[in-house]
């Protein structure tokens, strides 16, 4: 009995640790992309598609881990990326994303490039204003310190 009770406090530990450094990966994709100028990175026509989407998959797993991955017009940054691959891979012009809205499935068309460009903005954004927000957090405490 001793024997299974020590087994399961290591698998417990290596899981504990395992997701630390996967967070820990995480944090620093964070870090790497407060370094990131969003407005050239993301430009789909100095760049092209492909390597504005390579950027967005690359950043938006991360924030997702974090919790803070972008949701605008009620669609995650993760349903315009696998809406993109799709229609990347069929070249097409404007590309289809379907979500669900209050037990319902919608669709919202976008143009490619501007799905695109919108896809790395918010992959990278979502984790630059995470890493602000652990240093200007006091600012939006209110009376903490600040004489108004």
């Amino acid at each position: 009995m001793k024997n299974v009770k020590k087994v399961i406090a290591v698998m417990a530990l290596s899981a504990f640790a395992g997701s630390g450094l996967y967070a820990g990966n995480a944090e620093s994709l964070a870090k790497e992309a407060m370094k990131l100028d969003v407005k050239k990175v993301c430009d789909v026509k100095a760049n092209g598609l492909d390597k504005v989407l390579a950027v967005a998959e690359k950043y938006n797993p991360a924030a997702v881990k974090l919790g803070v991955e972008f949701k605008r017009l009620g669609i995650t940054n993760s349903v315009y990326i696998k809406g993109l691959k799709e229609a990347v891979k069929k070249k097409e012009k404007k590309v289809t994303l379907k979500y669900k809205k209050k037990g319902k499935v919608k669709s919202k068309t976008f143009p490619t490039d501007y799905a695109t460009w919108r896809a790395c903005t918010f992959a990278v954004r979502a984790l630059q204003l995470h890493e602000e927000g652990k240093k200007t957090w006091r600012l939006a405490v209110p009376g903490d310190g600040y004489k108004f």
